[in-house]
């Protein structure tokens, strides 16, 4: 009995049997792990992308080397209305993230940013690149940095921590997860050679979305009289201005599935132990009642009485204090005379 189109499409993926032990480390290394791999981001670019948005691309691409692979074939793809093919290139090349190009006569100079869970899009971005504004890597005339450094991120702007959800904290989110790379449990501070700068203007006009500016800088420290070193920076590219475009959320119950944690990556708790924001570890001791009349307190030698004063000098220091009109109660009170 023929299957329809639309039954087959519902059936489950065919289970790959690994023949070798080189297929059985690239399918484990495909699966789920209580530690993921670093993000891998594809390249790819539309049958119609101006040289410009090819010029963009290319930095993108240098900037997240080694990370990366990069499409030089056209390819027909809407990932607005038909993401298959980029899901089955992230299933291949098990990517993470995929930046798209593509140059419509609505859409001109258009970057798509792509991000996928278990190989399939979770949500995505729409980016129009200002043209007048832009300048690539090659136009600034300096050193540029080492492939594979990790950069540091600041983001300048209101609109990145809104609460709530929008284009530019989706925004503020992907781009964390395209200039992450990999996790490292130790910093080198010589390691340290640049920063990626993302800055949003505030809103003038309702209704007119602001742009988001990239930014590139070098960080070069300089002999100084105190102990630190002066720190100055250099813009290095490449320079980008966007348009926010078209936004695709993930949906709830995937995006509830993609932040999941494994109960073997999170800390044991121990009774009565915290840790404070700082890393400092505070311990809760639970000690019995205790009988204060028995304290042993400290002697002091102001307290003791002076020994060249007889008992009878003492009470004759006493002196007594006109009672108090405005109390029930009269007072006394010893004053030293």
């Amino acid at each position: 009995m023929a299957l329809t189109q639309q039954s087959a499409a519902d059936l489950p993926l065919r289970q790959i049997k690994p023949k070798n032990a080189r297929t059985k480390r690239f399918l484990d290394n495909k699966a789920p792990q209580h530690v993921e791999n670093p993000r891998v981001t594809l390249f790819l670019r539309y049958t119609t992308c101006t040289e410009v948005l090819q010029l963009v691309l290319k930095d993108l691409h240098s900037l997240k080397r080694p990370l990366c692979v990069r499409f030089d074939k056209k390819n027909d793809i809407h990932p607005f209305e038909d993401p298959s093919s980029l899901e089955f290139f992230a299933d291949k090349n098990d990517a993470s993230l995929a930046v798209y190009g593509s140059h419509s006569k609505k859409r001109p100079n258009c970057l798509t940013l792509i991000r996928f869970f278990d190989h399939k899009v979770l949500d995505m971005l729409e980016l129009l690149v200002d043209v007048e504004t832009l300048r690539t890597l090659t136009q600034f005339r300096n050193t540029k940095t080492a492939v594979g450094l990790k950069p540091m991120l600041a983001f300048s702007g209101s609109a990145w921590d809104s609460p709530t959800a929008n284009a530019y904290t989706l925004a503020k989110s992907i781009f964390t997860d395209l200039f992450k790379g990999p996790d490292a449990t130790n910093i080198d501070v010589q390691g340290l050679q640049y920063i990626i700068h993302l800055s949003v203007d505030e809103e003038e006009e309702e209704g007119v979305k602001p742009m988001i500016h990239l930014r590139c800088y070098l960080i070069k420290t300089k002999k100084s009289t105190s102990d630190l070193p002066a720190v100055d920076v250099e813009e290095m590219g490449p320079r980008i201005d966007f348009r926010v475009g078209r936004i695709k959320e993930a949906d709830p119950d995937m995006w509830k599935e993609a932040m999941k944690k494994p109960r073997s990556s999170e800390p044991k708790t121990k009774k009565n132990i915290e840790v404070d924001p700082v890393g400092d570890k505070l311990g809760r001791i639970h000690v019995g009642k205790q009988d204060l009349t028995t304290l042993q307190t400290r002697k002091m030698k102001g307290l003791k009485r002076n020994r060249d004063v007889a008992d009878g000098d003492a009470n004759a220091m006493d002196v007594d204090v006109k009672e108090d009109t405005t109390l029930d109660t009269p007072k006394r009170s010893k004053v030293a005379v």
